[in-house]
């Protein structure tokens, strides 16, 4: 037990403040025939009772909530140190944490829930886990563009007007495509549309900044309207990804860096500017015409230029237009529908819409970090929310920066940097992230280790900036893409055995569990896993390095089907048998 020299006074204390401050507490007041005025000797008595077991079961308790609570910003560290507190506020107890049944008890339970927010903490952000991302609103709209909606002849007149007065620089006919575009998003969608020009409202202000450099028109700046509703996050079903909804090949053609640590389709500012560069090509391609410019963003130019020649039409109208069907139907409604947010964009509250405030960009300033960072100690060190660090840097897929010698440029919140530097400088590499490394021995390569570790040969080369098949040298160490082994209530010098025992031997317990089912699971640590929507059990299975039959074994699962909340068992190595 790590011995904590404040803690006996800390305990003593508490033992004062409640026999001193409780004597009262839960009394009930009953009727009386006549009032009834305590005697000085019944109060002294009063005073004096107290439950010293239950005192130290509210201050561990008190102390797990505080690390509940810091976890849930990304305080590894405090939580870390608050359920060490939580447990050995009881190991101090006299005789230890076993000796009275409902310390026993409490500190039992403490394990149990500490363990249990540990592995999800391991699931949910270890550093290798990709962010979960929001669906693109792109696939929604699609889904929506076959509704029979036509516009009124009220909403007719007034874009009409609108496009009179409004200077628009890409062309927009008026036409009942468009028209009822306009009416669906101002009716059934008005509220999507809405949340997309608020969210927007951020990034608007440096889209039009780069597109007015590059001499693109502005109008332009509202795609991602459609696209993504301006979320950095929005993956859709094609895998196209961030406010730009860029596919992988077009984003690296197009100067954007993605590998295991990065993917720059969610940076906001760096997309835009791989937007442009895409936009302008697409523009020379198609000799100026923002129409099929546009479907070709969408669709991709090599099939639009195929379209025309097999049509022989130049014009997107009438090749949209045609029986013939030249263009997929996402292609032909993306257009319109592109247009119609144009509309509404420029002039929200002529359609109904509320006009966004302009919201000022959030101040940064920047680190430049060598090797990787856990973000949740950037977040501690400024006592800010993990989630404000990866705002701040969606581009990031993990909660660690890049295995770059080159250094990373990490963006912290404005005044904070001199903070961030200053704890780098003190805190050696190894202990900046939590990562788990493997030196190469003698003979092994990609695929021994790979197998011998439980992880993915890809995921080992990319995290260490490798292809498959590059030779491994003894003594190199490589970054293993799995949870570190322990997070919380345990440290080097805090032994994790797998049973308590005596109450100088008390310590976290890993117990070995034998399910309902019979599988013996010596060794293993039990978590319980949440379904996400999106979830199935092959891809718990590859996030838990298991398999589906173990999955279905574990929780007696008569087929593969699973639903958003439904909860697995799922029964993971110790930290003693890595």
């Amino acid at each position: 037990m790590v011995k904590l020299p404040w803690l006996p006074t800390l305990v003593a204390a508490g033992f004062a403040l409640i026999a001193a401050g409780c004597g009262s507490a839960g009394r009930q007041e009953r009727p009386a025939l006549a009032p009834a005025v305590p005697s000085p000797v019944e109060d002294t008595q009063a005073a004096q009772v107290t439950d010293p077991v239950q005192s130290l079961i509210d201050q561990s308790e008190a102390s797990y909530q505080e690390g509940r609570r810091e976890l849930e910003l990304g305080h590894l560290d405090r939580a870390r140190r608050a359920f060490d507190r939580a447990l050995d506020i009881l190991l101090a107890a006299p005789g230890g944490a076993r000796t009275e049944p409902r310390l026993r008890d409490q500190f039992d339970r403490l394990v149990d829930r500490i363990s249990a927010l540990e592995l999800m903490a391991l699931a949910d952000g270890d550093g290798f886990s990709e962010k979960p991302s929001e669906p693109a609103s792109i696939d929604m709209l699609f889904g929506l563009s076959d509704e029979e909606v036509a516009a009124t002849e009220s909403l007719t007149k007034t874009v009409e007007s609108d496009l009179a007065r409004t200077a628009h620089d890409i062309p927009i006919p008026l036409n009942d495509r468009v028209l009822r575009y306009v009416e669906l998003f101002q009716g059934r969608l008005r509220n999507f549309i809405q949340e997309g020009l608020d969210r927007g409202a951020q990034y608007l202000p440096m889209i039009q900044s780069v597109f007015r450099a590059e001499g693109l028109p502005l109008d332009l700046a509202y795609v991602p309207l459609i696209e993504s509703a301006f979320k950095p996050n929005a993956l859709s079903r094609a895998n196209a990804r961030g406010v730009w909804q860029f596919m992988r090949p077009t984003a690296i053609e197009n100067g954007l860096r993605h590998d295991w640590y990065v993917d720059e389709r969610q940076d906001p500012e760096k997309s835009t500017y791989a937007a442009a560069r895409y936009l302008k090509t697409l523009q020379a391609m198609f000799d100026g015409d923002w129409h099929l410019a546009l479907a070709a963003y969408n669709g991709g130019p090599g099939r639009v230029r195929r379209a025309m020649k097999q049509s022989g039409l130049n014009d997107f109208w009438k090749l949209s237009a045609s029986r013939r069907r030249y263009l997929p139907r996402e292609t032909r409604e993306y257009v319109p529908m592109i247009l119609a947010a144009v509309i509404i964009a420029r002039n929200p509250a002529q359609y109904g819409f509320t006009p966004p405030d302009p919201s000022s960009v959030p101040a940064v300033e920047t680190v430049t970090v060598t090797g990787p960072v856990d973000l949740r100690r950037v977040a501690e060190w400024i006592s800010e929310p993990v989630s404000t660090i990866e705002q701040l840097n969606p581009e990031l897929r993990r909660w660690t920066t890049p295995l770059r010698s080159d250094g990373y440029v990490l963006r912290v919140p404005a005044g904070t940097a001199a903070v961030v530097q200053a704890r780098l400088d003190q805190t050696p590499p190894s202990e900046r992230g939590a990562l788990n490394w493997h030196t190469v021995k003698r003979g092994e390569t990609l695929t021994t280790i790979a197998r011998k570790l439980g992880v993915r040969r890809t995921d080992l080369a990319e995290a260490n900036y490798l292809s498959v098949r590059s030779p491994l040298r003894a003594g190199q160490k490589l970054v293993v893409p799995r949870p570190p082994a322990v997070l919380m209530a345990s440290r080097p010098d805090r032994p994790v055995p797998a049973v308590a025992s005596s109450s100088t031997g008390d310590r976290v317990a890993r117990a070995s569990f034998t399910p309902s089912n019979g599988t013996h699971t010596d060794g293993r640590v039990r978590h319980v896993y949440r379904v996400r929507r999106g979830d199935t059990l092959s891809k718990i299975a590859r996030m838990y390095h298991t398999t589906v039959s173990q999955l279905k074994e574990w929780n007696r699962l008569q087929s593969s089907r699973i639903n958003p909340g439904q909860r697995l068992t799922i029964y993971l190595p110790s930290p003693a048998s890595d």
